[in-house]
């Protein structure tokens, strides 16, 4: 009798801890939105930035109970993208005592809110989603030279952001800091690979940019809104100069165990000792007709010298394609990040991505089981 009732009472734990595990790998939540602005301790390089903080937008779960309002993406009056449904700093959802967490880099020029299609989904999946907005290269503020140049500072960032987060008197309580990822977007996506431990060669990319094989990637669209024009060498002040001596250091974050990379770019700033020490789950996705941060330089490269990272290329994805779905206001005033190849349907792209996503960072922060 008593191995019967032991045997029983393993099964319905067993049972109940599965149950809690596809919860979070399912819609079940609606979904809590909130900023903080964090003000790391030490001195840091703000790349030139009129912000001298790290502003940081966090995406939740939140009990489906609590009415979600809808909201449009962009300057009050002339939204750009369609957003999410959300709720305005309330209480997440008491169904866990402790989510995993996610950490969000954007691409150049763009910000956090780019990416609201992605970091609410995995907010309904039941994780904590937090993209700070990277000082000097980002859409709320003029951009900067050093924040074009300076790459490595924006791994420092989310590892500010993370200390914050930890240290919140709110957040903290409800992080599960055995769970902890990393997910960028294009320069994200180079963002999140020097987290994981990849080191920049900054010669060999300067190098690559100077010669014939150069390519889309040398000049990125959004230099095109930066007073001054490209940087150079002699145009940065000594802050940023000295910045670049660093550019090879380690920028891994041992408290992340597992990263996911959409569209990454500067490949050619890897080569076959950049990824050495990495050593945690890595996920490659991007769309195989993506010019701007191209293929082969890019996503095919840093699969060639990571060659245990998984790697999805979608046909006919641009790299725009993983951006917010635009409002058909914005389509014609921004044909460059709104127009997808035909026969793509952005919406269906994002849903084949987060799908993707969730699996990803659901078997690499595998709940813990009792």
């Amino acid at each position: 009798m008593y191995r019967l009732c032991l045997a029983a009472l393993t099964f319905i734990v067993a049972c109940s801890t599965s149950a809690a595990m596809a919860a979070d790998n399912t819609t079940s939540y609606h979904v809590g939105e909130t900023t903080r602005v964090f003000h790391p301790g030490v001195e840091r390089n703000w790349r030139g930035a009129k912000t001298q903080a790290l502003v940081t937008r966090i995406w939740y779960p939140v009990d489906r109970s609590v009415p979600e309002v809808a909201q449009d993406i962009g300057a009050p009056g002339d939204p750009l993208f369609r957003g999410h449904p959300f709720v305005e700093d309330a209480r997440l959802s008491p169904a866990h005592s402790k989510y995993p967490l996610i950490l969000l880099s954007h691409g150049t020029g763009g910000s956090a809110a780019s990416l609201d299609w992605l970091a609410a989904a995995l907010a309904a999946n039941g994780y904590v989603v937090a993209g700070v907005n990277h000082p000097g290269n980002n859409e709320l503020e003029p951009l900067t030279q050093e924040g074009f140049v300076l790459w490595w500072e924006r791994a420092t960032d989310v590892s500010e952001v993370l200390d914050g987060i930890l240290g919140d008197p709110t957040i903290a309580a409800h992080v599960d800091a055995d769970r902890i990822g990393a997910l960028g977007f294009s320069l994200g996506g180079y963002t999140v690979l020097e987290l994981a431990g990849a080191r920049t060669r900054l010669p060999a990319f300067i190098a690559f940019c100077h010669s014939e094989a150069a390519d889309a990637i040398c000049h990125p669209p959004e230099m095109k809104r930066l007073k001054g024009g490209a940087p150079t060498p002699d145009s940065l002040p000594p802050e940023a100069k000295a910045s670049m001596t660093r550019s090879g250091d380690s920028y891994r974050d041992a408290r992340i165990k597992a990263v996911f990379a959409i569209a990454p770019a500067l490949g050619e700033a890897f080569d076959s000792t950049s990824f050495a020490t990495v050593d945690i789950p890595v996920s490659l996705l991007a769309g195989a007709a993506d010019v701007t941060a191209p293929v082969d330089t890019n996503i095919r490269r840093i699969n060639a010298l990571l060659p245990a990272a998984d790697v999805t290329l979608i046909p006919g994805a641009t790299h725009y394609t993983f951006l917010d779905t635009c409002l058909p206001s914005a389509v014609e005033r921004l044909p460059v990040v709104c127009k997808d190849n035909p026969g793509i349907d952005r919406d269906a792209v994002h849903a084949q991505t987060i799908e993707q996503v969730k699996g990803f960072f659901h078997k690499s922060l595998p709940a813990k089981t009792l």
